[in-house]
This record gives structure tokens, sequence and C-alpha cells, in this order.
């Protein structure tokens, strides 16, 4: 199971947190680190925090983008200390832990922690399946970085301890088949009328994402949903050619 889960730093400032990410994660036998467009990497400063975890630093993948980063995950989950306006299917560390052990073999997953100052955009949280919140003093809830990470960690080591071994079934799609997947869907409905000038085009994909992900759809299942799609575009090209026809 911990091998099959990735964590994913978005943007870190402060190299020493990077370090103290890789020994949290060391820790409770994590190993997979993705650092999206950190800021200093590497540095002196994420090897003296890692203390012994530097095979974590060396092996870490350093991306430009969040959707490389999860472009191979099945399952996404982003930190954040700040609820949001539109309602995302939430999970605390330790459901969150309990769902990722009931997940089908092999199932990658990425959790992803945002900004130090700002933590994750609106938009990069609609590249998540679930939003992971970490309860804490409303008056001073902002964690350090390393220390939210450590603490989901600690939930996921002790959920693979139990002796969850995953519950078999097909594979879910990754975040690369979901992204042109939501292209698709954008096109087409673009294609069949349904969006144009007068709707709001990112508030109304913003709210199909949330839907899509929170059904954690399979590879197969993705096939047959871009097949309506393809069948809804050349149905309503072969509409269009009619209507100029007549005209």
């Amino acid at each position: 199971m911990l091998s099959d889960i990735r964590i994913v730093l978005v943007e870190t400032t402060h190299p020493g947190n990077i370090g103290g990410v890789a020994r949290a994660m060391k820790n409770m036998g994590l190993s997979d680190l993705a650092l999206v467009l950190p800021k200093v990497f590497p540095s002196e400063q994420a090897t003296a925090r890692a203390s012994g975890a530097d095979d974590l630093l060396a092996a870490a993948r350093v991306v430009g983008s969040l959707e490389e980063a999860i472009a191979d995950c099945q399952v996404v989950i982003g930190a954040s200390a700040r609820l949001r306006t539109i309602a995302w299917p939430e999970l605390d560390p330790r459901t969150a832990a309990a769902r990722i052990a009931g997940q089908p073999e092999g199932t990658r997953t990425a959790i992803v922690f945002g900004r130090e100052h700002s933590g994750l955009t609106n938009e990069e949280l609609e590249r998540c399946h679930y939003l992971l919140h970490i309860a804490s003093n409303p008056e001073f809830s902002s964690l350090n970085l390393a220390c939210a990470v450590q603490i989901v960690a600690y939930e996921l080591y002790l959920a693979a301890g139990r002796g969850a071994a995953g519950r078999p079934g097909a594979a879910l799609a990754d975040g690369e088949q979901m992204a042109s997947f939501f292209r698709h869907l954008e096109r087409t409905l673009h294609d069949v009328g349904f969006l144009h000038e007068r709707r709001s085009s990112p508030s109304i994909m913003r709210r199909l994402r949330r839907i899509f992900n929170s059904a954690q759809i399979e590879a197969q299942e993705i096939h047959l949903l871009r097949g309506i799609l393809t069948a809804a575009q050349h149905s309503a090209a072969g509409a269009g050619i009619r209507n100029a026809e007549e005209n």
C-alpha cells in the first residue's frame, strides 16, 4: 500500500520544508516524492533537515506542473487548511488513510500539499477527487508543511499496518486519462450548444469535475464515456449539416 502513495509538494518556497517532508515520509515508510516547481532545490538546507532521508531527496522527481506529477495516479487527494465555497468531498487524515487502504490493489494515489502561505488554488483542487482537511485550532489553523505531511503519513502507516491488502477490482482511470476526458467533455458541451458565452464555462466545468472525480471512474468506463461524447459530437455535426442544407 505505502509504495503506491506519492506525496506531491506544489511550489514549496522553503527548501528546509522539503527536507522535513522527506524525513516525515521515511519515518512512516513512504518513498515516492514529487516536487512541482520548487523555488530552491536541491539545497543543503533540505539535506540537513532530511536528517538521513537523503535517498528520498535524491530520488524525488521535479516536474513542471501538477498535471505531470499526478498523470499516472488514479486517486488524487488535495490537502487544504481552507474549506472552499463549492462543497468538495472532504476527508480527515484517518478517513483518508482507511479509504486508501481499501482501494483496489495497485491503485496509485497522490496526496497533494500546496504552498506554505496560500495552499492549493481552486484550479489545482479541481484535479483532486477529495479534499483532505486536518482539524486544528480554528484561530490558528495553518500547520507547518512537514508537520501536516507527518500527520497524514502516520495515519497511512497505521492503516497499512492493520493488514488492509486492498480490495480486488478493475483499475481506476489515472490523472492523464481524467484530464483528457475533461478536455473532451468541455469540447463536446460546446459542440452541442450547452456551453456558450452566456454560460459560465469555468464554473460549470468545476462542478462537473467534482461530480466525475467523486465517482472514481474505472479506466474502462472512461472509454465508454468518451465514446458517448464522440457520438454526441457526430450527432451535433450531422444536425448542423442538415440545417445548412435546408437553409
